[in-house]
């Protein structure tokens, strides 16, 4: 796999749900809700089923052959 991208937060956390939306992994928190139950999700190389699991930056999440990394802040 290439250069994974990665997304800045606002935050020092965000839960993975949120940062699957904010990635344009997926296109609704329900999406989110089914990939993540369904297994289709996984942080680090763990699958993940935890929608509220903390993410912090440097995570990398993947679903479907797409990947992001967890960015901090941008100046």
């Amino acid at each position: 796999m290439s250069a994974v991208p990665g997304v800045p937060i606002r935050d020092d956390t965000i839960r993975l749900g949120q940062f699957l939306k904010l990635a344009n992994l997926i296109e609704s928190g329900a999406e989110a809700k089914l990939v993540i139950a369904d297994g289709e999700v996984s942080v680090n190389g763990e699958t993940e089923t935890r929608r509220g699991r903390q993410l912090v930056v440097g995570d990398i999440v993947e679903i479907g052959g797409m990947a992001a990394r967890v960015d901090g802040d941008q100046p």
